[in-house]
């Protein structure tokens, strides 16, 4: 540890270093949804961390640790930063400048879930065109214990609790801007 870490930043804050930017928040929160918007505006290239993650029939693809591997040397990006408790998503915090953290109510979190959830159920459209992958019928949320709505109700409060305050511990370089509602990101995208 390199000394205290620097206090969070506010999406008002003026933008520090950000070749390399990740998106952080809870499952359905719109992190590849920002991921897009800042690789859009900053010019920066994005991998979903997801797409890379999942093969066909949900498989874990065998590459993936080696894929982030490379994003994560390389010298600009944009990503969500997940898979932390597997340790693939630190390849990605300790080159990292920036992290936006959506960290919105747990009302706004949930109901953006739910409509992504129905909407893609329903759909039966792939997740991911090319992988056959697609959201499970919404009656699995009652049966399946890794549902995403399941998933969502016990990490909510993980990256508040754990993930943020270790990052911040471990890796005081990484700057946080903490974003508390989608009004706060809508300016700060319409400020980039």
């Amino acid at each position: 540890m390199s000394g205290a870490p620097a206090p969070l930043l506010l999406p008002t804050d003026p933008l520090p270093a950000h070749d390399r930017v990740l998106v952080c928040g809870v499952t359905g929160i719109g992190k590849s949804t920002l991921c897009r918007a800042v690789s859009t505006r900053l010019g920066l290239p994005y991998t979903e961390l997801d797409r890379l993650h999942w093969g066909p029939n949900w498989t874990p693809r065998a590459e993936f640790e080696r894929d982030v591997s490379a994003i994560a040397a390389s010298d600009r990006w944009v990503s969500e930063l997940q898979y932390l408790g597997s340790g693939v998503g630190m390849h990605l915090a300790q080159r990292g400048q920036l992290l936006l953290w959506l960290d919105y109510p747990r009302r706004i979190a949930r109901a953006r879930l739910v409509r992504r959830t129905i909407a893609r159920s329903i759909g039966r459209r792939e997740v991911w065109p090319g992988t056959g992958n697609v959201e499970p019928p919404l009656w699995h949320a009652l049966t399946d214990e890794d549902h995403l709505l399941r998933w969502e109700a016990r990490t909510h409060r993980k990256w508040r609790e754990n993930y943020i305050p270790r990052l911040r511990s471990e890796l005081p370089g990484l700057r946080v801007m903490r974003f508390g509602h989608p009004r706060e990101t809508t300016r700060f995208l319409a400020a980039l």
